[in-house]
């Protein structure tokens, strides 16, 4: 496939795998847009890969095997080092590598913890939480700024990234406790469910349902420290990706102050977004955009790891 052609399938990825990122990508100029959607393709293709789903739907309970990893490595390196592969996804991942020099290690961070999935890994501590989150979305925010215009090399601006990147994973956790559950998964910390002494196994257990809302409470509460963060990132980017970034905060922050005010009910029924909320978010943003956020110390918050040297 051509570019145009590659943009194009990119474009109907994010319309049908995430409607609220999809409306937030609007914001961006035109050739931002274009990238932030081939790197979202590529994003996409490899989560479904991972856990045998059709852009999000229909999670299989069955981990994919090493010899998938294997593959979604050996087609992302093929892709990024300029190479044709076939694969619309990884060939749009291959376009945004060159015109940004989109560093590998991020891409190799991002496939980690696709394999810790394969792995049926599960988090001891809040820090192996923190772990999981870059890996599944914290190394994603990073590559975004960079096609935004970040450099590689700025780390300051690119821990900003990770914070939203962990504040979204945080808010999607939270929100899909009831639904990890019944998939056999569970993202909450061993030492969190010892605390509240809750089976890991049974976590579900109406006897602890109590317990289970404080957790969820917790996790929302965390997602809102780290969105805090990421609002000052914001303010490094240009006019029209610092819009879109900090709809896309506002919305995906909404998802956690909504499971957190249902006070448990989000473990009955999947909390939405309305198309009104996203909009009045897009509409919010424009002003924050404008003013930019205050900064905010984020030297207790955790750290990612940073480029190999």
């Amino acid at each position: 496939m051509n570019r145009t052609n590659l943009v194009l399938h990119a474009k109907a990825s994010i319309d049908r795998g995430s409607k609220s990122f999809a409306l937030a990508s609007k914001l961006f100029a035109n050739q931002t847009r274009e990238r932030v959607w081939m790197l979202y393709a590529w994003c996409r293709e490899c989560d479904d890969l991972a856990d045998g789903q059709d852009h999000g739907h229909g999670m299989s309970a069955t981990p994919a095997s090493e010899k998938t990893i294997a593959v979604m490595r050996m087609l992302t390196r093929r892709a990024m080092g300029g190479e044709q592969t076939g694969k619309p996804a990884f060939d749009a991942m291959g376009v945004v590598a060159q015109e940004c020099r989109l560093p590998n290690y991020l891409a190799n961070d991002v496939i980690d913890g696709f394999a810790l999935d394969a792995k049926e890994w599960r988090p001891q501590s809040e820090d192996d939480l923190y772990q999981y989150c870059y890996h599944v979305a914290g190394a994603v925010g990073c590559m975004m700024a960079v096609v935004m215009g970040v450099s590689a090399r700025n780390d300051e601006t690119l821990d900003r990234a990770c914070d939203l990147g962990l504040a979204f994973q945080l808010s999607n956790i939270a929100r899909d406790v009831a639904e990890d559950a019944e998939a056999g998964r569970c993202y909450l910390p061993k030492d969190w469910l010892t605390e509240m002494r809750i089976d890991p196994a049974d976590i579900l257990n109406p006897a602890r349902r109590e317990a289970l809302t404080q957790l969820v409470e917790r996790l929302c509460n965390l997602a809102e420290q780290y969105e805090v963060s990421a609002r000052v990132g914001a303010a490094k980017l240009p006019f029209r990706s610092r819009w879109a970034i900090l709809a896309a905060a506002g919305i995906y922050g909404d998802i956690a102050r909504n499971v957190r005010k249902s006070d448990g009910a989000s473990l009955d029924y999947r909390i939405v977004t309305s198309k009104a909320a996203k909009a009045a978010c897009v509409a919010k943003a424009f002003w924050q955009a404008i003013f930019k956020s205050k900064w905010t110390d984020r030297s207790a918050l955790w750290a990612r790891p940073k480029a190999p040297a």
